[in-house]
């Protein structure tokens, strides 16, 4: 019996959002995706039941992983994205030897085992946040109980648990029933918060952090102090400091260079094998995998940190060489030495530019940690962008039997889907590996220069493209609304 046979019975079973019979309606799309977003959104301002103090163990990573401390979206979309990069790699060495193009069998157990490793990875998450120090239970609430500190811990993981459930269904409804991915959304709608913050939050202008309009405010008026224009602090105030100038040039600049990658392609013409003049065009874009495999590469890297700070919480004599870690004011523990702090992320321009005194790191090793970095996202970005191509139906072989199936060909070339795939290997896993490289860089040069709201480079990069995918795709379904026979063309 093969594993096959032995799982079906129980990931066929696993509960499951209904997919649709039919063509669902734009505005009921809308509906849905709308009521999910204000569902997330009330989710993420629930409070943990019984938490005393907390840290924030996702860290920086939190505006990319969604969710929110000591709220019910407290793990985010960690476990989905962790589950796919497992599923992804197992893929990609075809160990799991399953036909998720041509057999519906093995589609069905695909997706059965991708909700059973989310399962699995949402308590695997969930169990060291509460029991490992990170989230502490409330004396308080456990006296008011009558139940021990550990039993009110089960408690908060049991609700923990539940909000990583909701958020699995609810990107599933999303996914089946509305428009784009509930990833996508989550990450849109944490990021956008933040941003929007950034920029016209207002808490009083000597209260510490406050909006980019507001301080830019301030300091028209003479309320917020700075050093003359002309000097090295006043450069510094104005660029790194109050004005944040930098911060804003960085995040105008991500916004311009997304939009403009998402219009470079390569466009392989197309003509209709029966119908004398139909003629199209497929386009093989700059960005061809999105910006989502770099999800998959920061979850990497957070599933790492994840790690790094459990053994630092956990093993009182864990060796320097491995990691030193100090508090922040934020109030988890970040790397300052050891293999975890080169392994780490850089945050922000405090993070790379000793001159300003801001690290206590020497010189070559921040540079060994903006190397680390660079390869990580570059190198990380080029092979995920092409797992992901390859288990998303966006390959050479399954857009050709797409094209295949739509009547369309290549002009010159037989209507073949062996001939067609032949041609788009051509482009196709080039500028996969290109496309996924280039947003690499963009993400650790963003990050290394800092952005409005502090929503991280990659967070904003992510944001940006999702955007414009997310109107890409309501424009498509607009025009399936107005023409209904394009449906046959998209995929009913």
């Amino acid at each position: 019996m093969s594993w096959k046979e032995a799982a079906e019975p129980v990931l066929t079973r696993l509960p499951a959002v209904e997919r649709p019979t039919g063509h669902v309606p734009f505005k009921r799309k809308l509906g849905w995706t709308a009521g999910v977003l204000v569902l997330y959104f009330f989710l993420t301002n629930v409070g943990i039941y019984g938490l005393g103090q907390g840290q924030d163990i996702f860290g920086q990573f939190r505006t990319i992983l969604a969710g929110e401390q000591g709220s019910l979206m407290q793990v985010g979309i960690g476990p989905i994205v962790t589950a796919s990069i497992v599923l992804q790699l197992l893929g990609g060495a075809d160990l799991l030897g399953l036909d998720t193009d041509e057999n519906p069998r093995d589609q069905a157990l695909y997706q059965g085992l991708q909700k059973l490793l989310v399962i699995v990875m949402t308590a695997l998450t969930a169990l060291p946040m509460v029991f490992a120090g990170f989230l502490q239970p409330n004396p308080d609430v456990a006296a008011s109980l009558g139940i021990s500190l550990s039993a009110l811990g089960w408690v908060m993981f049991a609700q923990i648990f539940l909000g990583g459930m909701l958020i699995l269904y609810m990107d599933e409804v999303i996914s089946k029933w509305g428009v784009g991915s509930g990833i996508g959304l989550f990450i849109i709608a944490g990021v956008s918060q933040r941003l929007i913050g950034g920029f016209i939050a207002w808490s009083g202008l000597d209260a510490g952090y406050v909006g980019f309009f507001p301080r830019w405010y301030g300091i028209l008026t003479g309320q917020v102090e700075m050093g003359p224009v002309l000097t090295q602090t006043g450069l510094f105030d104005l660029f790194l400091g109050p004005g944040e100038l930098l911060a804003l040039i960085t995040t105008l600049f991500i916004f311009g260079i997304v939009v403009y990658a998402e219009s470079v392609r390569v466009e392989i013409p197309l003509s209709h094998a029966r119908v004398k003049g139909a003629r199209g065009r497929f386009p093989v874009k700059l960005i061809y995998a999105s910006v989502l495999p770099m999800i998959l590469v920061r979850a990497l890297q957070a599933n790492i940190q994840f790690m790094g700070r459990i053994l630092n919480a956990q093993w009182a004599g864990m060796p320097e060489w491995l990691g030193d870690y100090a508090g922040t004011e934020q109030g988890f523990a970040e790397p300052t030495g050891g293999l975890f702090y080169y392994l780490a992320p850089i945050y922000s321009p405090e993070d790379w530019m000793w001159w300003l005194g801001e690290t206590a790191a020497a010189p070559w090793q921040i540079m060994l940690r903006v190397g680390v970095d660079l390869t990580f996202m570059i190198v990380g970005g080029g092979i995920f962008a092409i797992f992901w191509v390859e288990t998303t139906g966006m390959g050479p072989n399954a857009t050709a039997k797409q094209i295949q199936r739509s009547g369309m060909q290549i002009p010159g070339f037989r209507q073949s889907p062996g001939v067609t795939e032949k041609v788009l290997e051509r482009y196709i896993p080039q500028v996969t590996v290109i496309g996924g490289a280039l947003v690499g860089l963009l993400a650790v040069m963003a990050n290394m220069l800092g952005t409005i709201g502090q929503v991280t480079g990659t967070g904003l990069l992510l944001t940006v493209s999702i955007t414009y995918k997310l109107y890409e795709e309501i424009a498509e379904e607009q025009m399936m609304e107005m023409h209904p026979m394009m449906r046959q063309m998209f995929g009913d």
